[in-house]
């Protein structure tokens, strides 16, 4: 017995300093290079690699994959909202109201309290920034929400009413969405009519929507949200079952109207593959210079080493 405990404890032993050992990382080297010159908008281009990393990152410098870029997730520029509306059953005027607040304090769980959020909530009406529907479908963006953006995140509302004695309006909003547009021209639909689980893609990479939901305020109307593809409020059809006046909301936020998705790299090598030449087929929209970058790491469980390689292309 005394035999097996000393042979366990030096077992033991044995184990709990490879545990503890320090795992020496393989030491890092990686070079990329392209061709000299400039290049066609719809160029191959054939970059060189040389170096031992385990894994290869290639970021092309195209909107959407930008090293520089692959951490931000807001940037300052021009979010607009577009959608169309329809109204029809009716003629009563000011039924729909488009909102926006940053101080709603958000939906809640027990409706008393989501109410008591909208009433108390400083909501701006921006109406007059759209062209509604008197009939038929219209489009009616684009609402410029540029002096909307704060520190804070906003919600926006489309507000029904109606009142008593006259048959009540029927709206549709279709075609939703909001855009946030950088100055360098690239576009982040970063809201629409999608449910909250719903992604939206731009340049590859997923994001999603903050959703759209109903409360009724007074009297049994409130607005169908159909995940997707619409928005839709019915009021009294008749004018005799108009006895009582109307009101719901339709909300969605919090939205960060200076969201953009980060730019992503793609993986084209792992450990224990070899690659000396990595051709990428180029689609630049204009001319200009891009910076392709190569991001080579080694790791290990203790540690990680990466270089990381720019390669400045001229596009003419």
């Amino acid at each position: 017995m005394r035999f097996h405990n000393i042979l366990f404890t030096a077992v033991s032993g044995l184990l709990l300093a490879a545990c503890n050992k320090d795992i020496k990382l393989k030491s890092l080297s990686f070079d990329a290079s392209a061709g000299a010159g400039t290049y066609a908008t719809a160029d191959t281009i054939r970059f060189n690699l040389t170096g031992n990393p385990d894994f290869i990152t290639f970021y092309s410098g195209l909107p959407g994959n930008r090293y520089a870029y692959r951490n931000r997730t807001a940037a300052a520029g021009t979010p607009v909202l577009r959608f169309t509306s329809a109204r029809a059953n009716g003629t009563q005027t000011n039924s729909l109201q488009l909102m926006i607040s940053a101080d709603f304090k958000g939906i809640d769980t027990s409706n008393t309290t989501t109410l008591s959020n909208i009433a108390a909530a400083n909501w701006k009406d921006i109406t007059d920034r759209a062209t509604l529907s008197t009939g038929a479908a219209l489009a009616s963006g684009p609402v410029d929400l540029t002096d909307q953006i704060g520190d804070k995140p906003v919600y926006i509302a489309f507000k029904y009413t109606s009142v008593s004695g006259s048959k009540q309006n029927k709206w549709t909003i279709t075609g939703l969405n909001v855009n946030n547009t950088l100055a360098d021209s690239t576009t982040y639909l970063i809201a629409n009519l999608n449910a909250g689980n719903t992604a939206i893609t731009n340049y590859g990479a997923t994001t999603y929507s903050p959703g759209w939901v109903s409360y009724k305020v007074v009297n049994n109307y409130n607005w169908v949200v159909t995940a997707g593809t619409s928005l839709v409020i019915t009021g009294a059809a008749a004018a005799d079952q108009a006895t009582q006046n109307a009101e719901a909301w339709a909300i969605m936020g919090p939205l960060d109207l200076k969201k953009v998705t980060p730019d992503w790299g793609i993986p084209i090598k792992n450990i224990g593959e070899n690659m000396s030449k990595f051709p990428y087929k180029y689609i630049y929209t204009s001319p200009g210079a891009y910076d392709a970058t190569f991001l080579a790491s080694n790791a290990n469980r203790d540690r990680q080493d990466s270089i990381v390689k720019n390669i400045r292309l001229n596009v003419h």
